[in-house]
C-alpha cells in the first residue's frame, strides 16, 4: 500500500452548524449501542427543521476509573474537540456538552465511516512494506506472531501529534473513522488530559521522527491560544482542571522543544488492549 497524497488541513464539518444542532436540538434516543465500555446512546438531534444522528454519552452512565475523577469524561470529549478546532484540522467531530434524557453527557456528530483502504494491518516479517509503519509484534495464535503496522497516512500522522497533545490514553484501531471527501475522524477521547504521562496509542509509527514543518505551525497557533487568557483557554477552563491546562500547555511546549513525535516511555503501557 502507497502512502495517500498529503490532505491539506480543514476545520469544515461535516454539516454545517453541526456543534449548534446538538447543542440546542431535541435529542431523542433511538437504542444503546452495547460495545461501549460506559453509556452510549445513539439518538437523533432535531431542531428547525434539520435533523443529524449523534452519539449521546450521559455523565450518569460513566463507570468509575482509579486514575481518572468521576464523571469527568463527558468533559474531557468535549475539550479534546476543542483542542482539535483549534488545530484547524478537524480531526474530532463536532462535540458538545448538554443535557438530554439521562442528564448532562456528551452529545457528538454520528460518523458513517466510508470504506476504504485498511488503516491497520498484521504482516509476516519484521519490517513493514512500502507505506506502513510498523507498530510492534502481536500474537496470532498457535504460537505465531506477526507484525501490527498502520498506514503512513498523513492524517493519522496529525492525529498522532493531537494525541500526544491532549495525552490520550486509549487511542484503538476502533477509535478511527474514515469519512467522506477523504476525512478521517478519531473518536472516544474520555481519558485525555492527565496531568502524568498517559499516552496510549497504535500511532508509534513515527516516533522519534522530525515533526512536519506543518504540526511544528499547529504547535506553535496551540501555544498561543493555550496562554494565559488565551481562547482555547477559555474554552477549556469550564472543561477540565487549572492544572490539566497548565499540563497541556507544558506538553506542547516539549514538543516544539523536542520536534520530534514522543517515544514510549516505558512508565506506562505503550499500547492499548485490546489494540482494536
Amino acid at each position: 500500500m502507497s502512502a495517500p497524497e498529503r490532505i491539506p488541513p480543514r476545520s469544515v464539518t461535516p454539516l454545517p452548524d453541526a456543534a449548534e444542532l446538538l447543542a440546542r436540538g431535541e435529542l431523542t434516543v433511538r437504542g444503546r449501542i452495547r460495545e461501549a465500555s460506559n453509556a452510549a446512546l445513539y439518538c437523533t438531534v432535531g431542531h428547525d427543521g434539520r435533523e443529524a444522528a449523534c452519539v449521546y454519552k450521559p455523565v450518569a452512565g460513566e463507570r468509575p476509573l482509579w486514575d481518572f475523577p468521576d464523571g469527568t469524561l463527558a468533559q474531557r470529549e468535549v475539550a479534546a474537540y476543542e483542542v482539535s478546532e483549534a488545530t484547524g484540522w478537524g480531526l474530532v467531530p463536532p462535540t458538545v456538552l448538554r443535557d438530554g434524557p439521562y442528564g448532562e453527557g456528551m452529545c457528538q456528530l454520528w460518523i458513517d465511516p466510508v470504506p476504504e483502504s485498511d488503516l491497520l494491518a498484521l504482516v509476516d516479517g519484521e519490517e513493514p512494506g512500502p507505506g506502513w509503519k510498523a507498530i510492534g509484534f502481536a500474537e496470532v495464535g498457535e504460537g505465531r506472531t506477526a507484525l501490527l503496522v498502520h498506514a503512513d497516512d498523513e492524517r493519522l500522522r496529525r492525529l498522532a501529534v493531537l494525541d500526544a497533545v491532549i495525552n490520550n490514553a486509549d487511542r484503538k484501531g476502533g477509535h478511527l473513522l474514515p469519512g467522506d471527501q477523504g476525512r478521517l475522524y478519531g473518536i472516544d477521547h474520555g481519558v485525555t488530559f492527565h496531568v502524568e504521562n498517559k499516552l496510549r496509542t497504535l500511532l508509534w509509527g513515527w516516533a522519534g521522527e522530525r515533526l512536519t514543518e506543518e504540526a511544528v505551525d499547529v504547535l506553535e497557533a496551540l501555544r498561543t491560544a493555550l496562554a494565559e487568557g488565551g481562547a482555547l483557554t477559555a474554552r477549556l477552563e469550564p472543561l477540565i482542571t487549572g492544572a490539566e491546562i497548565e499540563a497541556t500547555r507544558a506538553r506542547v511546549g516539549a514538543l516544539l522543544a523536542a520536534g520530534t513525535h514522543p517515544e514510549p516511555g516505558g512508565e506506562w503501557p505503550a499500547i492499548p488492549w485490546p489494540p482494536v
